[in-house]
């Protein structure tokens, strides 16, 4: 019996030295997450501020929006040239946008970039 447990105890005696290199490698990984979480909530503290400040839409912005909202539930709003029926939610908002850009209203940029296609 002492021949069968001296191959267990080299065994045990490998894998508790592979668990020790290994355990010297997660403390690093531990505290790179921890400096990257305090990175996160710097950056949360930031947008917080951002968003006290300026609004992106304008409340005239908002009623467009709403208005073109009531429009698609009530399945009277139409769009493009052929004056096909909206059936999608984000294209109904995409439409309110869009006049409320045209009326001057304070508005981001398309992210798409269709209008400065259009100019050029």
């Amino acid at each position: 019996m002492p021949a069968r447990k001296k191959p267990t105890t080299s065994t045990s005696s490998k894998k508790s030295s592979a668990k020790k290199s290994s355990a010297k490698k997660s403390p690093a990984k531990k505290i790179s997450a921890k400096k990257g979480s305090a990175k996160k909530s710097s950056a949360k503290k930031s947008s917080a501020k951002k968003k006290a400040g300026a609004r992106k839409y304008s409340p005239a912005t908002s009623e467009v929006v709403r208005e073109e909202m009531e429009e698609f539930k009530a399945g009277k709003l139409r769009s493009g040239r052929a004056g096909k029926k909206v059936t999608n939610r984000r294209q109904a908002v995409a439409i309110g946008l869009s006049e409320a850009r045209r009326a001057g209203k304070k508005v981001p940029p398309n992210p798409n970039g269709a209008a400065s296609k259009k100019k050029s």
